[in-house]
């Protein structure tokens, strides 16, 4: 039998969303922050861009504003937009109070540019800035004597109303719509905990790992995406799944992004090389695609790739590098050439192996300004939330804004709220069942859910690819269900439960766009519908 501990608040995900909320909330209140492995395991820590603020002079808020519409094909929401713009450089303040060591020059913060940016406007720490942060507040957050900290521990599923009902307790209607804590997976013990507090915020992440390629860690399986929508909230905009071009294709490298930098600097893509032909003799195919050839947006780029890999049932293309001079690639590319090294590539002389990944889920749980879902007491902050800030598509560095922008609006809503007592929740159930036998069928069935929605549901999408795809969901659905069912839960089948819903709701709302906009783009619906509107899904509960 799990244990039952209460807490003011409990945090699902410790990224720089979940750190940023917990850091304003211990001052006065007793928080829980769970994480699914160790404290650095999540998306933040990876983050190699920046934060994107208007600090200099030239620059002003409006034309971030502009610069996020733009990038999110007119889909953002306009008040969600401006606050998040406004509010940025109080959030880059608070980091650099909290210790974050922001690369500076003349005593000024460095400011670089990306792209989709009109102006330099990104505060970094060297390419490293996820990094930098995430070890600053978590050795601010481990001080702590307000912060319990819980790793390894995985959310199975949020305690609200319906729980409370099924104990046979009296509930008013508002209470059935409530969120009393949830219900924790403790990796070492095997045991499942009932964490009760007042208030609940989710802050676990995207949903990248629904898709066999991605620049995401393991952790993203969009756990608060599915918890939330169980539990009754909104979600919207999950057919928008940002992808990054070139991710490094190796059977030992999972998520190793071969920066936008090397097409930049000349990088060529082709076709892999003819049995017995050079390694850099392959088809140049870009210019095929687009006039500008390797330095068209990514999007363009990405579509690319994945016309050539399926026309040819090829696993990868190549990015050939090997007509630059071997020390300037050494000297401009460092990591990655370090990198590939070590796994018996040589960009000197042979061309990089790379596919299209999963980068960014720009979808997710609905919320107000202040980071409140539809159910009473639960909040969500960060990549698991749809905010109106991305629309169609993310505007570089607006994710890690994001994260503490409304890691700090969650905390100062849940601060004004009155105190509320706790209450006795229903333990955790697991009386009928059993240690599952074999792990093989969750181990098939997570394989098959990624690899079909690569091909069906990823960066080029049609009527009949979907139709597909949501005719295997259901089959997988009622599968997962059945052995959820019998037997005791494991992180990987918490998983795979998770990414099956996910998969669920983002075929689900790419049904429902009859345009092609931002990320999604649909051969049926090749052009934009002249207003854009918003997927916003509702469950039935």
């Amino acid at each position: 039998m799990g244990m039952q501990q209460q807490y003011d608040v409990v945090i699902v995900g410790s990224g720089l969303a979940g750190m940023s909320a917990a850091l304003s909330l211990a001052p006065t209140l007793r928080v829980a922050l769970l994480s699914k492995g160790q404290l650095l395991s999540g998306s933040s820590n990876w983050a190699q861009g920046g934060i994107a603020a208007v600090m200099g002079a030239d620059d002003d808020i409006q034309n971030h504003y502009d610069d996020t519409m733009v990038a999110g094909a007119q889909l953002g929401e306009a008040e969600a937009v401006r606050f998040v713009v406004e509010h940025a450089p109080a959030a880059i303040n608070w980091l650099e109070q909290e210790g974050v060591p922001f690369t500076k020059e003349d005593g000024h913060l460095h400011l670089t540019r990306e792209g989709g940016h009109s102006h330099r406007r990104i505060v970094h720490a060297a390419d490293a800035t996820g990094h930098a942060i995430q070890s600053t507040l978590i050795e601010k957050v481990m001080a702590h004597p307000h912060i319990t900290v819980l790793e390894h521990h995985i959310a199975v599923d949020l305690i609200t109303g319906k729980h409370l009902a099924l104990q046979g307790e009296e509930l008013n209607e508002s209470d059935k719509h409530r969120c009393y804590g949830v219900y924790a997976l403790d990796n070492a013990s095997g045991q499942v905990h009932a964490l009760g507090a007042a208030h609940t915020i989710l802050a676990t992440g995207g949903a990248g790992k629904v898709y066999l390629y991605t620049t995401n860690p393991d952790s993203a399986s969009g756990d608060g995406i599915a918890m939330a929508w169980r539990a009754g909230c909104r979600i919207a905009n999950m057919e928008f799944m940002q992808f990054h071009p070139t991710c490094l294709f190796h059977p030992h490298a999972k998520s190793f992004l071969i920066s936008e930098a090397l097409r930049g600097e000349g990088g060529i893509l082709r076709l892999p090389a003819k049995v017995g032909e050079p390694a850099n003799s392959g088809y140049r195919f870009m210019f095929d695609h687009d006039e500008r050839g390797e330095l068209a947006p990514r999007d363009v780029v990405a579509r690319a790739i994945d016309f050539e890999i399926k026309k040819h049932g090829l696993d990868c293309v190549m990015l050939d590098m090997t007509h630059k001079d071997p020390a300037f690639l050494q000297e401009h590319f460092p990591m990655i050439f370090a990198r590939c090294l070590e796994l018996g590539i040589d960009m000197r002389v042979t061309p990089i192996p790379v596919v299209p990944a999963t980068h960014y889920t720009c979808g997710g749980v609905v919320t107000d300004l202040s980071g409140k879902t539809d159910i009473a007491n639960l909040y969500a902050v960060g990549e698991v939330t749809y905010t109106g800030l991305h629309g169609a598509n993310r505007l570089a560095s607006n994710s890690l804004l994001e994260c503490v922008v409304f890691g700090q609006a969650a905390a100062r809503d849940v601060l004004k709220q009155a105190a509320i007592a706790p209450r006795d929740l229903p333990a955790w159930d697991e009386s009928r069942v059993t240690n599952a036998d074999e792990e093989v069928v969750i181990s098939h069935n997570w394989d098959e859910l990624r690899r079909f929605m690569w091909n069906y549901v990823g960066i080029v999408r049609t009527n009949k690819r979907l139709e597909r795809a949501a005719h295997r969901i259901e089959l997988l659905k009622d599968e997962i269900n059945e052995f959820y069912k019998h037997f005791r839960v494991t992180p990987d089948l918490i998983e795979l439960r998770n990414l099956v819903t996910c998969a669920d709701l983002i075929v689900k709302c790419a049904r429902y766009r009859h345009e092609s906009r931002g990320l999604h783009y649909s051969l049926d619906y090749p052009n934009a519908a002249p207003k854009a509107m918003p997927t916003v899904l509702s469950p039935k509960v």
